[in-house]
């Protein structure tokens, strides 16, 4: 039967529908705050025996102990801030270790065992880096200077962050500390990303002249930081922060060979041009200061304004064409009774948007079996076909089949209701967990002209619809967005949306490129169907033109 076919297809070239790292589910990132209270707790043990020899060690369970009551109280609302997420990475990944070391200095078994057995499940240095990646990543995409984030100031879907805290103190440790600046700087840095570095080394130097306690050195940042602005073009500036750090260490291995090349390069610069020296801006660096590097995404711009809530192309003349409805999927027994409550969402392309589609019983039990399922969502290598990762998407996802639990059934045949197309062909209902910094850019569902063998194997043709399930509301970010005619649709918990990919000729409605924005502050969870060709005949027949 076609559904057996679909599933063993999936799994072998099907293009899927991008903090917390992507690397890992909310549901995990949840399991690792009880992991580190739980090492918190081994940590106490160990200190009553060996008290007198871990002084230092007993002043970071100390502290460790405060924030792990406070990440506990509500780790969800706790993870839901980027920072909190981000520092929790760091901490296991990073910090722990260096615990770990000190540890060892006095051996204790209790301790170490019960470290041993955890840290299969640490995050590794990926995760931190894809965790740092993710911050910044929001940062370009909701224009967030580096010191909002360091202060865990963060605007949220209806306003700023503080107005929509899930509980007192859940995110009132979220800051950054220099040395968090400092190792957020160096990811990017590490990565050639000079732009990003030059805004988190500037940041890091800021709050050390603010008086703020680190374990960095100046030096070290200067150094960093003057080459990141050299990079970036900016020799005035690369200078004046190079003689600051010879100021400071004028012993400095590479600060004296710098200065010296980046004054003879400036004066060479200066004759060939003919122009007269000018001293580098008094102005702090910060966002807007430098141009973000082009990408590989042409529509970049337009699709992070849209994520932002800018450049809708929303109007009074289109809104007048918006209307509410109730479905009865034309006079579908099921629905006749209840019918489904159905608001346009956009004109042309037709995108609707139904009201009370999934019940809280249903999403929780969809995400119960999804959870122990979910892996790092892949896209199909249109060059080699074969399925892997990509930075443009950052999701965790399922496959879920009707035979796993009867909602799932019972999913399938309320959506092929409302929309009338038969759910024998589709794909197996996919779910996705989209945490802190998780997204997916701009891309089609359907398979364009240039991937001809997309569904070859499927045998069902192309994509022709999809249906959107959301199943979580989002604090931040997390919209829908149609960078080609400007619309965005927010996350509403237990609707879904519905479009065509395809017009009735079967001809690919390029109109349908879409995103998923990163989620700014919370977890977003979906479910998708996709409808394909085969078996819709009669159900949604041929038009007359290539664009009916």
């Amino acid at each position: 039967h076609y559904r057996k076919k679909v599933m063993l297809i999936l799994s072998l070239e099907t293009p899927l529908t991008h903090i917390q790292h992507p690397s890992l589910s909310a549901g995990q990132m949840t399991d690792l705050i009880y992991t580190e209270k739980e090492l918190v707790q081994s940590l106490r043990e160990y200190i009553q025996a060996e008290e007198s020899k871990l002084a230092a060690v007993k002043s970071w369970a100390n502290k460790l102990d405060a924030l792990t009551k406070v990440s506990t109280s509500d780790p969800e609302g706790y993870l839901a801030h980027p920072v909190n997420a981000y520092k929790l990475m760091k901490r296991l990944n990073t910090e722990w270790a260096e615990l770990e070391t000190l540890v060892l200095q006095n051996p204790s078994d209790g301790f170490i065992s019960n470290m041993s057995i955890h840290r299969q499940y640490f995050p590794d240095a990926e995760d931190e880096t894809g965790a740092a990646k993710a911050l910044m990543r929001l940062q370009d995409t909701y224009q967030l200077d580096s010191e909002a984030f360091s202060k865990g100031k963060l605007p949220g879907n209806q306003g700023y962050l503080h107005l929509l805290n899930p509980a007192p103190g859940i995110h009132s440790n979220a800051i950054l500390t220099v040395d968090d600046c400092f190792d957020m700087g160096k990811t990017a840095y590490n990565d050639a990303d000079y732009y990003h570095a030059v805004l988190w080394m500037q940041q890091s130097l800021k709050q050390l002249d603010g008086g703020e306690e680190t374990v960095v050195s100046k030096e070290d940042i200067l150094d960093y930081l003057s080459y990141s602005v050299y990079q970036m073009g900016d020799l005035p500036r690369a200078i004046e922060l190079t003689r600051r750090l010879v100021a400071i260490d004028p012993s400095h291995q590479r600060a004296g060979g710098n200065l010296r090349y980046f004054e003879r390069l400036l004066f060479k610069q200066l004759n060939e041009l003919n122009q007269d020296y000018q001293p580098a801006s008094e102005e702090p660096i910060k966002l807007g200061t430098y141009i973000r590097p082009k990408d590989h995404l042409p529509e970049r711009e337009a699709y992070e304004a849209l994520c932002r809530g800018e450049g809708l192309q929303m109007n009074d003349v289109r809104r007048s064409r918006l209307f509410c409805r109730y479905q009865d999927g034309k006079r579908n027994p099921r629905l006749l009774l209840k019918p489904m409550k159905e608001e346009d969402e956009w004109d042309s392309p037709h995108i609707v948007r139904y009201l009370n589609v999934l019940s809280h019983k249903e999403i929780e039990k969809i995400k119960e079996l999804a959870k122990p399922r979910l892996a790092r969502a892949t896209v199909r290598d249109p060059k080699t076909g074969v399925l892997t990762t990509a930075n443009y998407r950052v999701s965790k996802s399922a496959w879920l089949d009707k035979e796993d639990d009867p909602v799932i059934d019972i999913v399938n045949q309320r959506i092929e209701d409302i929309t009338g197309l038969t759910v024998d062909t589709a794909e197996l209902l996919q779910v996705a967990n989209y945490g802190v910094g998780g997204q997916y850019e701009p891309h089609y569902d359907f398979s364009r002209k240039d991937e001809p063998d997309a569904f070859k194997r499927l045998g069902t043709g192309n994509r022709v619809a999809t249906f959107l399930n959301y199943m979580s509301d989002v604090e931040a970010g997390g919209a829908t967005v149609f960078p080609d005619f400007g619309a965005a649709i927010w996350p509403r918990k237990g609707t879904a949306v519905f479009w065509y990919n395809l017009f009735k000729s079967g001809e690919g409605d390029y109109r349908t490129r879409h995103a998923a924005c990163p989620v700014l502050v919370g977890s977003k969870w979906v479910s998708n169907k996709w409808f394909h060709e085969r078996g819709q005949e009669f159900r949604r027949p041929c038009g007359l033109t290539e664009v009916d």
